[in-house]
């Protein structure tokens, strides 16, 4: 025996978690079933014709009254924390107590119920001896308060003869008076260390609470009879307490049937009609065992769910959220739009099967102005919940609470009264997902709810013109465009234009907070970075000041910065991180958090492969942008055949006085003019592109060394400024620019000197740049994106010669390296690679970045206090 009680409890030991899903999980199954069953034993026709027969202020009573009811059975669970060796806290104790009671009120198989559920709620940090102990010394008190009831019952009817009508049945109420002397007779006599804790003041307050809890339903049972008007209320007092214990012997759950009949037959006794009495049980129930058990329901599920979800790693909990808050936005937009339908085209909606359907069950206002105004109202808020915008949750719960309300007023229903509650719900649970601090609409957003604001104008207009009186019509109007009158459509014409006012005000609203990502362009800072971790191909493009720059740090020192720029709703970065990259991940992820806390995506473009593998890991997707051709330094040479021509340019250069030079910062106002005439000649009134690419500007020319070509005369005739990478490994150029005059080639004169200086200095790679669409998609079988680049790489020759730039650079690359644009997997690669485009082919310099006039709003320093 004792070998299986240890098989026994190893098992429970090492299943503990598995029993305690079981547990829950059953329980779960015999509520509903419980639930069940007692919908199936009530009459709704009775019920419904009770209700309506009371006042609504009764009926608000009746709930309040019920829930004070049951607060004395909260005593227990206070009780019970000094039996066990660690107090719970105030808030989890009221939850619990709430939970047990009303459970164990509805369901409660004579207490079997409530003890296990106290076991699973208290029993976290005490041995099972101790729970076991502390829950079995609360149960012998559960009917102390009924025991002394049931001698105030036997004086009040043999005494005061109240109810005496009821004295046939005073067995019942000397077994139940004798039940609480006996227990204080057990306690206080028998020595065991059962009752070793249990003093007089502990019995006292347990004897009192529970007094109070079965004095509580008594008194609110005749509140409800005062409520209905009977009389003689002081005589029931004795029956119900009768009814009591009569139920409790009988150990049925919440004592129904047993308690019931008993009543009906002895309020028969006192002249109440049966089917009153029905009623006013009915009532009993509802508002003391089901409204109350309901709540302990949410209680329960909310401990149980929040088990599971830590159980289950939060997914349970991120999937309700992400599954309430897809209800909400598709409640909110497809209640706009059948309200923009039933203002513009009403005798449409009523033709419409499916949107007839549908019609009733969401928001209608009293006219049609109410209608677009709230619907445009609708979508502003939608669109914030849509970008989980912190700021759109309370003004889209005030506005259903609004709508919903009128709604219920003009047109009650119980379906609709369940559907609205649920689309509260899922609004309350939809709270956690709304996380950022202020909208930025993508163009895909902003289309959507621009589509509907011109649909519903050209629909509107449509509706004006066939039903206008001054135009004369071959056909008769379509009976769905008919309109009411004129007058009124003139009125809706109005209201549709200020309804797009207050979508923009919405939009607005919901467009401020938050705090800058940009950090402002600070030299020392760059500087200090790219001397201590290195720099990389684009780290000097930091000094054209036209870029962002968001700082990753650790311990309030800079690691890693980020350079980028804003357009709409996405981050494009320009190349790779710059800094240590030991911390680039930790970085990456920081800067894509604090950009989506803002509503905005972040997009890589110009990025190595090992660089998208490591943002596929970020759930991002790529496109191939290009080549970028490095020339190996140390094996670099014109000799032989496949730079003759090289070496023919270099010699002609020569003989005809051309040097190579370079020229050191600060340069002399001499020698910028110059610079600035060779660049203004090369450009021959074109507008530069920035971003990507430098410009001419002299803050960024004075960075670096520029090297120079100048003919015999000594005049510059071209010049390239050298483009470090912070590093002694690879080094580059950005401008490259001669004067129209200068003789063909000289380019290559530029690159060559430079090649072999480079060389000189112990340089091991020149890197020539990007090759745009170079062998992107020549695959068959490459992403479609990729498939449409080969195209235009094959046949934009005639706006750019891309062919053209990857076979000049190709007469010096030694090796090509794939460089690809990084995007988040869910926004649209069309819309992005268009973004790309317009921030690419658009220069701003410094001054004009700084500006109010050019800078974008998101960069302007403002907080939220």
């Amino acid at each position: 025996m004792k070998r299986m009680y240890a098989k026994l409890k190893g098992f429970v030991i090492s299943h503990k978690a598995l029993l305690k899903a079981i547990f829950i999980l059953s329980v779960l199954i015999f509520v509903i079933l419980e639930i069940g069953r007692i919908g199936r034993d009530i009459d709704r026709q009775q019920l419904l014709a009770s209700l309506s027969s009371q006042s609504p202020l009764t009926i608000l009573l009746m709930l309040v009254l019920g829930l004070v009811a049951v607060t004395p059975m909260l005593n227990y669970d206070f009780e019970i924390q000094d039996f066990l060796p660690e107090r719970a806290p105030t808030k989890y104790i009221l939850k619990a107590g709430w939970t047990v009671n009303t459970f164990n009120n509805l369901i409660g198989f004579g207490g079997v119920l409530g003890a296990t559920l106290r076991a699973n709620f208290y029993g976290k940090n005490a041995s099972r001896k101790q729970i076991l102990f502390a829950i079995s010394k609360i149960a012998l008190f559960l009917l102390s308060g009924l025991s002394l009831l049931s001698l105030v019952s036997l004086i009040l009817i043999f005494v005061f003869h109240i109810g005496s009508v009821f004295a046939t049945y005073w067995i019942w109420l000397v077994g139940g008076s004798l039940y609480t002397p006996s227990l204080l007779l057990v306690t206080h006599m028998r020595e065991s260390e059962f009752f070793s804790d249990l003093n007089l003041k502990k019995e006292l307050r347990l004897a009192i609470g529970s007094l109070f809890e079965w004095g509580f339903a008594g008194v609110f049972f005749l509140i409800i009879g005062y409520f209905m008007g009977m009389k003689n209320l002081a005589a029931v007092f004795p029956l119900f307490m009768i009814a009591n214990v009569v139920g409790v012997v009988s150990m049925i759950p919440g004592a129904v049937g047993t308690f019931d009949v008993f009543m009906i037959l002895g309020l028969r006794a006192v002249g109440i009609d049966p089917g009153v009495a029905v009623v006013w049980l009915l009532f009993y129930r509802i508002f003391y065992y089901i409204v109350p058990f309901i709540i302990g329901l949410v209680f329960f599920v909310q401990d149980a769910g929040g088990r599971i979800n830590k159980y289950l790693d939060d997914i349970p909990k991120q999937a309700l959220s992400k599954f309430a808050h897809g209800l909400v936005v598709v409640f909110l937009y497809a209640s706009a739009i059948i309200m923009l339908l039933a203002a513009t085209v009403p005798n449409w909606i009523r033709t419409a099967h499916f949107i007839s359907e549908l019609y009733p069950y969401l928001f209608a206002f009293l006219d049609r102005t109410s209608n677009i105004i709230v619907a445009f109202l609708l979508i502003g808020l939608a669109r914030g919940v849509a970008n989980r915008v912190q700021r759109s949750f309370w003004p889209t719960l005030f506005v259903l609470l609004i709508a919903i309300a009128n709604t219920l007023v003009r047109d009650f229903s119980v379906t609709l009264l369940v559907i609205f509650v649920l689309v509260l719900i899922a609004m309350i649970l939809t709270k956690n997902e709304l996380f950022r601090d202020r909208l930025e609409p993508s163009w895909g957003g902003r289309l959507l709810d621009g589509g509907v604001y011109t649909l519903t104008f050209v629909l509107y207009a449509l509706v004006g013109f066939f039903n206008s009186p001054r135009i004369h019509h071959r056909h008769p109007v379509p009976e769905a465009l008919l309109f009411p009158s004129e007058r009124l459509w003139f009125m809706g014409l109005i209201i549709v234009i200020i309804a797009a006012l207050v979508l923009l005000l919405v939009q607005n609203y919901l467009s401020h907070g938050g705090q800058s990502l940009d950090a402002g362009f600070d030299a020392q800072r760059i500087k200090h970075v790219i001397d201590t971790y290195g720099g990389n191909e684009v780290s000097h493009l930091a000094f054209l000041r036209d870029k962002a720059v968001y700082y990753y740090q650790v311990d309030g020192e800079d690691k890693i910065f980020f350079l980028f720029r804003k357009k709409t709703n996405k981050l494009i970065v320009m190349g790779e991180p710059v800094g240590d990259q030991v911390y680039l991940t930790e970085a990456i992820q920081d800067f894509i958090a604090a950009a989506d806390k803002q509503n905005l995506l972040v997009v890589f473009y110009e990025v190595s492969d090992s660089f998208t593998m490591l943002m596929h890991e970020f759930g991002y997707d790529f496109i191939k942008f290009g080549e970028e051709g490095f020339v190996s330094l140390p094996e670099f040479n014109i000799h032989g055949n496949k730079h003759k021509g090289q070496r023919a340019l270099m010699n002609r250069f020569k003989r005809e006085g051309y040097t190579f030079g370079m020229l050191e910062p600060p340069f002399s106002d001499q020698d910028f003019a110059q610079l600035k005439s060779i660049s203004d000649s090369w450009l021959a009134g074109k507008t530069e592109k920035g971003f990507s690419l430098g410009f001419f500007d002299r803050y960024y020319l004075e960075q670096t060394s520029i090297a120079v070509v100048r003919d015999q005369k000594g005049q510059l005739v071209a010049f390239a400024n050298l483009m470090p990478t912070g590093d002694h490994e690879v080094t580059s150029i950005d401008l490259m620019r001669h004067s129209q005059q200068a003789p063909s080639g000289i380019m290559d004169q530029v690159f060559i000197n430079l090649f072999y200086q480079s060389r000189d200095e112990g340089y091991h790679y020149f890197n020539m740049g990007m090759a745009p669409l170079a062998n992107v998609g020549i695959y068959q079988h490459a992403f479609l994106g990729e498939r449409v680049a080969h195209l235009i790489y094959q046949y934009g020759y005639r706006f750019f010669s891309f062919a053209g730039l990857k076979s000049y650079k190709n007469k010096y690359v030694t090796k090509w390296v794939s460089r690809y644009i990084v995007y988040p997997r869910h926004s649209s690669l069309v819309f992005t690679m268009l973004q790309i485009l317009l921030v690419v082919n658009r220069r701003i310099s410094a001054s004009d970045y700084n500006s109010r006039l050019v800078r974008p709003k998101f960069f302007t320093k403002t907080t939220n206090n």
